[in-house]
């Protein structure tokens, strides 16, 4: 029963998001990425996979999976059905100690099973004034174990406007989503070299909209 009304769900859920924030996708000159990619996004609200998910043409969206925390997603019936069954989700475990599967291992083991990736690198969301908070090592162990795997840069910018923290209902902003140019880890790139390279792609994404050349 559940997966018979998940589709009508998600259906659902983009339409609201696109009542609400008005989103539209800004593409590079190359336009969208072909074949599986993981895209790596700023992180500001619990609803920055629906918009980056919603944005994505239809034939991308289908093979897109978020990454999101387990202890979210998990906590209650709503939250399950929505994050297993609508978005089908890989779930990660932020507490080593509760962890039954190594997070890079279960997302390696989703892009070889033919899906793309929607990836928060700051690990968290973003309540500061900083631009970025600093990225975890994750990206850069997966992009590791998968280095032909496409890396897209991805840009959510006024959804944490549109959801401020605290608040139950969200206020009707228009909110973009830009993705950069794909790239792939450098053979024998390290960790700090591959984290700030990326980090940068985002950052370069955010000032692009600041000044107002998107």
């Amino acid at each position: 029963m559940r997966r018979m009304i998940a589709r009508p769900a998600a259906a659902a859920i983009v339409l609201f998001a696109r009542a609400i924030t008005a989103v539209r996708a800004i593409w590079p000159n190359e336009g969208a990425p072909q074949g599986k990619c993981i895209y790596f996004a700023n992180h500001s609200s619990h609803g920055d996979f629906i918009l980056v998910w919603a944005v994505l043409p239809p034939r991308l969206r289908s093979q897109a999976r978020p990454v999101a925390g387990a202890e979210y997603w998990l906590k209650s019936a709503i939250n399950r059905f929505i994050g297993r069954d609508v978005f089908d989700a890989v779930l990660i475990e932020r507490d080593p100690d509760k962890r039954t599967q190594d997070p890079v291992e279960a997302m390696a083991a989703a892009i070889d099973g033919g899906s793309s990736l929607i990836l928060f690198p700051e690990g968290t969301r973003n309540q500061t004034e900083m631009a970025l908070l600093p990225f975890k090592s994750g990206l850069f162990h997966l992009a590791s174990a998968r280095p032909d795997v496409l890396l897209v840069p991805v840009w959510i910018n006024n959804l944490n406007r549109v959801m401020p923290k605290g608040e139950i209902i969200p206020i009707p902003l228009i909110c973009t989503v830009t993705f950069g140019s794909p790239m792939k880890i450098d053979a024998d790139e390290s960790k700090e070299a591959f984290l700030a390279r990326t980090r940068s792609a985002l950052l370069d994404l955010s000032r692009k909209q600041i000044g107002g050349h998107e």
